[in-house]
């Protein structure tokens, strides 16, 4: 590979690319898709929508306009059309006679298996849906679902999509304060919980930190549902704490879906914004549901009758509300669930797990990747994965290394491998290739799928020429896409609206190679990308000042080889700032702000370093140049520091970390 840079661009255009591998003939001639329906979705992208959505769901009420587009940047799909998601996913597949097939294989991380076929889960989810109404929830209200990764989490939030309730899941690795930050925003009437679940061999609780959130007064909780998982004890407040297995036996196992209106708000779903406020990204259903499903099915190739999909995911984000609760279920998939990490009891547990359910899709993120790269590939060399036809990436963008490492020691040399881009604010995968029609290159997601129209933009919002790079904009509204950020549609237009005039702005920049495929350079704003997580720099700065020691903080992302981004974090100490001394005392202190950032957020924002500095670089009208930590976390020489107030304070910072 070869260095490039444009000179001028948005963004440097740095590697190229020169490695291709085709479909074979044989996974061509068996694939769901082929060229042809790149040019039938362009010659009437509305049609083509409306097509994916009649023949890949089954709607209660036809809709009547299939784009409204009058009051953009709102905007309404399949108008007039009512759809039940629960119903999809599940109650049409047990009436067509595929009651029996399995839906879930379910791995606990201590080994214990569940297997949940359609009917079970069926059953499972109409009493869910009859035991939240007992509880008093009703169409429109928001449930907050606070699970590990377990049958429940997906019971719980088809029960609620069944009723009409909106659904806001809350990564079990967030605090207590995160918790309740999202809870009070979307108001939720009730809370699913459970006791714990198991992380790397121990017990690892989530009950007590639903306490802490609820301890104080002015929520509008009225009820917490827990789930026994782990068996430890956990603290119960009468009246308002029930048990799953209490309210589930208690419930009928029948349960009538109906239809609700396609715009009618299926989940919030929360990420970080650059304010320090994290976004709730509203969906909607039936365009949600729509893009979802046929993305499932033309990117991974999927063959219900034949394949075992296995979406590494958790359900607190995105990929796992699209690709593990929604589309694989009403596409009749059966898949793989696992509760643990990859290391635990070994480094070769997903292999393990691969080789015995005969997956045949595997959906996972560059930092896992990277980190198997690490462990060895003698680790999977001891399973058999010759089940495997087919490898997703998904989260951040994959080194050409990495993608063809899990090339060749995961597919075998033969398996294609779909790189995705897409965001929680997307909905569904947005540029992937099509494994059975796209020549797939290393390290690019390449081309915007059928029916989606994406472009490369400079600064003034014109396309850039191939070979050249910028912003990468959508410049057609599409089914799956967010319809408001909740409670704040003036933030939605000015977050993603107002860059580029009439388009949708991700928010990263990317590249045209010289065939015009694109490639993605990562986030242009301040957050960061951290093993397929988007972090605010805010956010966490603001943790970081709410320490005691600490005055101020600046927080960058740093390249690292195993999750994409690492957050490196700088601060100034309070004067009086009573922090330990002695022969580790920058050690000592370090991690007493690393334990504060993960109790504040969670273990996910903890920084990997942090350095306490005399003064952080500033422009003269006091903002903080984040660059220019950015080189320094990345062991470049700072750029020019002119435009600084105090221009000798990068020599400080530069001379303290080569100490």
């Amino acid at each position: 590979m070869s260095q490039q840079t444009v000179n001028g661009d948005a963004f440097e255009n740095l590697l190229r690319e020169e490695r291709r591998f085709p479909p074979s003939p044989e996974f061509a001639a068996a694939a769901n898709v082929h060229e042809d329906i790149y040019a039938s979705a362009a010659a009437d992208r509305l049609a083509f929508w409306a097509e994916q959505a009649r023949t890949r769901l089954t709607w209660s009420k036809d809709f009547s306009e299939t784009l409204d587009w009058s009051q953009a940047p709102f905007t309404k799909w399949f108008v007039g059309g009512e759809v039940n998601a629960a119903y999809n996913a599940l109650d049409r597949h047990v009436e067509n006679g595929l009651g029996d097939r399995v839906a879930i294989h379910f791995e606990g991380e201590p080994g214990d298996t569940e297997t949940i076929t359609y009917a079970d889960l069926t059953e499972r989810v109409k009493r869910a849906a009859n035991a939240f109404e007992a509880l008093g929830v009703r169409k429109g209200d928001r449930v907050a679902v606070y699970l590990p990764m377990i049958p429940e989490a997906v019971v719980t939030m088809l029960a609620c999509a069944r009723i009409g309730a909106v659904h806001s899941v809350v990564f079990g690795g967030f605090s207590a304060d995160a918790l309740r930050s999202r809870i009070d925003d979307a108001q939720a009437k009730l809370v699913v919980t459970a006791d714990g679940t198991y992380r790397r061999g121990k017990p690892s609780s989530l009950k007590p930190a639903v306490d802490e959130a609820l301890a104080e007064p002015g929520h509008t909780v009225e009820h917490v549902v827990v789930v026994r998982r782990n068996g430890q004890d956990v603290a119960w407040t009468e009246a308002r704490d029930l048990h799953w297995t209490d309210v589930m036996e208690a419930a009928s196992p029948e349960h009538t879906a109906v239809g609700h209106d396609s715009e009618h708000p299926l989940f919030i779903l929360y990420t970080s914004g650059t304010t320090g406020k994290p976004k709730g990204i509203l969906h909607t259903t039936g365009g949600y549901l729509t893009q979802a499903a046929y993305t499932h099915s033309v990117v991974f190739d999927l063959k219900p009758e034949t394949d075992v999909y296995w979406c590494t995911a958790d359900i607190g984000w995105v990929t796992g509300h699209s690709y593990i609760t929604y589309a694989p279920l009403i596409n009749g998939a059966t898949q793989v669930m696992y509760e643990g990490t990859p290391d635990t009891p070994h480094q070769g547990r997903w292999w393990e797990l691969v080789e015995k359910y005969k997956v045949s899709i595997l959906y996972t993120a560059p930092t896992a990747i990277r980190t198997m790269m690490k462990w060895g590939s003698d680790i999977p060399a001891k399973y058999d994965l010759s089940s495997i036809r087919l490898l997703g990436s998904v989260g951040e963008p994959i080194n050409p290394e990495a993608w063809m490492w899990y090339r060749e020691v995961i597919g075998g040399g033969r398996a294609p491998i779909v790189d995705t881009w897409w965001q929680t604010e997307t909905g569904a995968i947005m540029i992937a290739p099509l494994p059975g029609v796209t020549a797939t290159k290393p390290g690019s997601a390449q081309v915007a799928l059928p029916g989606i129209v994406v472009d490369v933009v400079d600064d003034s919002g014109k396309s850039v020429p191939n070979g050249h790079g910028g912003f990468l904009v959508l410049r057609e509204p599409w089914p799956a896409m967010l319809r408001t950020i909740w409670g704040d549609p003036e933030r939605y237009r000015d977050t993603y609206w107002s860059r580029f005039e009439g388009e949708y702005f991700a928010g990263d920049g990317a590249k045209k190679d010289d065939d015009g495929d694109i490639w993605l350079l990562g986030r242009v704003d301040d957050v960061m990308n951290v093993s397929g997580h988007r972090l605010s720099t805010t956010e966490i700065e603001s943790a970081l000042v709410s320490h005691e020691w600490v005055a101020e903080a600046a927080v960058v992302g740093a390249a690292d080889a195993t999750t994409g981004q690492a957050v490196v974090a700088f601060v100034i100490l309070r004067s009086e700032a009573e922090i330990p001394t002695g022969e580790n005392a920058a050690e000592d202190a370090s991690a007493v702000l690393r334990a504060h950032v993960g109790k504040e957020i969670g273990p996910i924002a903890k920084p990997k370093h942090v350095l306490v500095v005399p003064e952080l670089p500033k422009t003269r009208s006091g903002k903080i140049m984040r660059r220019l930590l950015k080189d320094v976390a990345e062991g470049r020489d700072p750029g020019d520091a002119t435009t600084l107030a105090d221009p000798s304070v990068m020599q400080q910072i530069a001379a303290d970390l080569r100490k």
